[in-house]
């Protein structure tokens, strides 16, 4: 199985990216199941299995040998879980052994990170250029932008198309114009919740806020298969004329 070609050295893998022999994935947030508990909403514990059962998959089909997490490996802002505690150690246990690289991009949700035993041996940075590609999560700018493309996680980003009175939501991912630069947004690689719907919720991410969505080009994953939806713009309309009540 091959990799879908997003851009010169840049294939899409399921929900993640591969940049040379590097996987890059992000917005794991272990512990939600436990946060969403305590919240009144009760999920069972299945995501950490899950996720490492993807990675396996998509390093067996790539042939990665490192491993980019692009911010947000954990949920709770300011406290450690135990849910979290466990699964950290657990996850880049398995990473270890897997991978001779591994490296997180802090997020918005990693303060704590540096501060975990589990992690001394993470290489943790604020942003990482690749091959003309820079990393980095998303939840603010970095100044000055780097790269010829810049690959941001943060905002989850999910499309919702109706399908008789529901509405079903794909994970996706985002390809534009950022200032004199290319701009791609990775979706979660989080199991629990499908993301933000871009087509009818808030943006979140500073990027995108200042770039606008209209024109980036929309690429739903569903089990390693990609489907090119074209643009926001396209798809707005699309959904709206789908929506509105016959004559």
């Amino acid at each position: 199985m091959k990799g879908f070609p997003l851009d010169d050295g840049l294939e899409i893998f399921d929900l993640s990216l591969l940049i040379d022999d590097t996987m890059v994935i992000a917005d794991l947030h272990l512990g939600y199941e436990q946060y969403l508990n305590q919240q009144g909403v009760m999920v069972p514990s299945f995501q950490f299995r899950k996720i490492i059962e993807r990675i396996d998959l998509i390093q067996n089909i790539s042939g990665a040998v490192e491993i980019v997490i692009n911010g947000d490996l954990k949920h709770e802002f300011g406290k450690l879980s135990r849910q979290e505690n466990r699964e950290i150690a657990r996850t880049l246990d398995h990473l270890q052994g897997n991978f001779r690289k591994i490296t997180l991009i802090k997020g918005n949700h990693d303060p704590l990170i540096p501060h975990i035993p589990h992690t001394c041996n993470l290489r943790i940075l604020e942003t990482l250029e690749i091959s003309g590609f820079l990393l980095t999560h998303g939840h603010i700018i970095p100044e000055p932008v780097g790269g010829d493309t810049v690959i941001i996680g943060h905002e989850h980003p999910c499309v919702g198309l109706r399908s008789g009175e529901r509405i079903e939501k794909i994970k996706c991912f985002l390809k534009g114009p950022f200032r004199d630069r290319e701009l791609v947004v990775m979706p979660s690689f989080n199991f629990v919740t499908e993301g933000s719907d871009i087509l009818h919720e808030a943006i979140l991410s500073p990027f995108l806020r200042e770039a606008g969505i209209q024109d980036f080009l929309v690429y739903g994953v569903e089990d390693f298969e990609v489907f090119e939806f074209g643009t926001v713009r396209e798809l707005m309309e699309f959904t709206a004329s789908e929506n509105r009540p016959p004559l």
